[in-house]
């Protein structure tokens, strides 16, 4: 892209880069962003992790980390059978405990989203904390290796399967070589495939994949570009790729969802996934989320974790708070 080439439009970049923005505005202020304290964003990640939590509000926790699990397969075995146990165990995840509530969302490829649908029936709705939304992975998920065109019939397709929300991946390919500006316009493209026949859009959350950014300078600055292209999430990770989620990285990240609400009064998701399992470590990320934008952030409209085995492991640890112990390794289903 000719560096003097205009972007695409959207409300988000002319705020911060004026009408007419080209790829020179964005890598001039994306280039000017303060660079991130490597030592401090490891130093607040270990305080959040240091936190001890009374009884009560683990409990609170506990629930609340239920209420924001994207409960995600996202394997090349996956059969309709095997969504659709996921999607019936989203709604009802301890069938033992009727007060333990629903997961936010299911996520699935894009071909599983119709027996997702299927599966949850009246429970079913496409925004929480009514009921339980389906997600779609798309842009050639997990690589973003293919045409535009192909990621935008990928988006088309799940989203007119009933797609509440759409997870997509960047180009980490043209991010890394400096080609923002596509990035941007690609991220924008994909928005705009989100929408629906009726002019609502499926919820865009956009998937940095951070353990291949390299540095907490990349991380951040991936996030100021993927807010002002139009996402509603920035997501950390795949899954599929090691480092994924991190607290740093989350830090990180969260501190540009706060300076855009600062700046706009516009609040931005966010999705930690990948490598979340145990309770404990979920915990932290909450008081991440409280201490750094506010205890605002603390619902499944502006927070998730993407996940599959932290489920089994928070109702694991939320029977024990109840009963004062663990029953066997069959009270939770493996998914």
């Amino acid at each position: 892209m000719n560096r003097a080439t205009a972007l695409a439009h959207t409300p988000r970049a002319h705020t911060v880069l004026g009408p007419g923005a080209t790829e020179k505005a964005l890598t001039t202020f994306l280039n000017g962003i303060p660079g991130v304290d490597t030592v401090g964003a490891h130093a607040r990640a270990a305080g959040f992790a240091s936190r001890s939590l009374k009884t009560t509000s683990k409990a609170a926790g506990l629930d609340t980390i239920i209420t924001m699990v994207d409960l995600t397969t996202l394997e090349g075995a996956d059969t309709v059978g095997k969504v659709q146990t996921l999607a019936r165990k989203a709604v009802s995840p301890d069938v033992s405990d009727a007060s333990t509530p629903s997961v936010a969302a299911v996520c699935v490829y894009g071909d599983m989203v119709g027996a997702v649908r299927e599966s949850l029936g009246a429970h079913h709705i496409s925004r929480r904390p009514d009921g339980v939304a389906v997600a779609a992975v798309a842009t050639a998920f997990p690589s973003g290796r293919a045409s535009l065109a192909v990621k935008l019939a990928d988006t088309q397709f799940a989203v007119s399967e009933g797609a509440d929300e759409i997870d997509m991946v960047i180009d980490r390919g043209a991010f890394l070589s400096g080609s923002w500006g596509l990035v941007y316009d690609q991220i924008v493209a994909v928005k705009e495939a989100c929408k629906r026949e009726d002019g609502s859009y499926a919820h865009l959350k956009v998937i940095l994949e951070t353990g291949e950014l390299a540095t907490l300078d990349n991380v951040r600055r991936a996030s100021w570009l993927a807010i002002l292209a139009g996402a509603d999430f920035i997501k950390t990770s795949t899954g599929k790729v090691s480092p994924a989620a991190t607290l740093p990285v989350t830090v990180t990240m969260l501190e540009v969802i706060r300076d855009w609400h600062a700046l706009t009064g516009e609040k931005i998701g966010m999705k930690p996934a990948g490598g979340i399992r145990a309770s404990k470590d979920a915990l932290r990320y909450l008081v991440a989320v409280a201490e750094t934008v506010g205890e605002e952030w603390l619902t499944p409209d502006l927070f998730r974790f993407g996940a599959s085995s932290l489920l089994n492991d928070v109702l694991m640890q939320r029977q024990k708070m109840r009963t004062g112990h663990y029953s066997g390794p069959d009270y939770v289903s493996v998914d």
